[in-house]
């Protein structure tokens, strides 16, 4: 399904990672893996380290547990894992193993084909882009470090996550989005698979388009009656007025 902006009318294209740029497998299969596996040595020899400790220091209020040693930490986040929760603590230290992970060529990020050109496409023709994932920022900047087509950082104006943002299912997080990086609200347009976080940015006011890929796990849940495209060339910024459609208005 194609949907269609009018030229000029989006200044900016957030996106969202998992289930949208890039398949959910991916980063089940491979990336929650390989951090799991790390995440012992990581505490046992780096816990002093600033950022590992903050995040450990996080682990412990959320879990209401204040003597937690390093052991039942790791016990914590393989839960964490477990569940799929989206905890900031867990995010950074999965994020510092990725990164590394990427940088010694261990690990290459996971695109959906048609996106990276697409993004070159748009950028090309003056959409700033911006990330908006759960992942930690350093685990973001190392996805689109590592890519299978080398580096794509000079795409992308900002990455933000639950830390520097704030929740993806909360409208005031998109709202803080849009004062950090100067861009209007109604030209800003937010890209996820998931209907919770699509709901969350159009109370913000921006423009929304449900991205859903077959075989991802909220395919089937559809998108909550936001305009949906099952690939992102089916998404064109730069329809004529005449063109361009009410689902350039964030309905269905």
């Amino acid at each position: 399904m194609s949907v269609s902006f009018s030229a000029g009318s989006v200044d900016a294209v957030v996106l969202d990672i998992e289930g949208t740029t890039s398949a959910t497998g991916f980063v089940v299969d491979v990336l929650y893996p390989y951090a799991r596996e790390r995440f012992g040595t990581l505490l046992a020899s780096r816990g002093d380290e600033p950022e590992v400790a903050r995040a450990v220091a996080q682990v412990r209020e959320l879990a209401g547990e204040p003597d937690a040693d390093a052991g039942r930490i790791e016990k914590i986040l393989h839960g964490w894992v477990d569940e799929d929760r989206k905890a900031t603590p867990l995010k950074t230290l999965q994020g510092i193993l990725w990164a590394e992970g990427f940088a010694r060529g261990e690990l290459v990020s996971h695109f959906y084909p048609e996106v990276i050109g697409v993004l070159r496409g748009w950028a090309a023709h003056g959409v700033r882009l911006y990330v908006y994932s759960s992942g930690s920022v350093a685990a973001q900047r190392a996805w689109f470090t590592y890519s299978p087509e080398g580096s794509l950082m000079e795409l992308v104006s900002g990455f933000y996550d639950t830390e520097n943002a704030g929740p993806k299912q909360e409208a005031d997080s998109y709202r803080a989005i849009s004062a950090a990086v100067g861009v209007r609200a109604d030209r800003t347009l937010f890209l996820s698979d998931r209907p919770g976080e699509l709901d969350a940015a159009r109370e913000a006011g921006w423009l929304t388009v449900g991205v859903r890929r077959a075989g991802e796990p909220c395919f089937a849940a559809g998108v909550g009656g936001h305009p949906e495209a099952f690939a992102f060339d089916e998404i064109n910024l730069s329809a004529s007025a005449s063109a361009s459609t009410s689902t350039s208005r964030g309905t269905a």
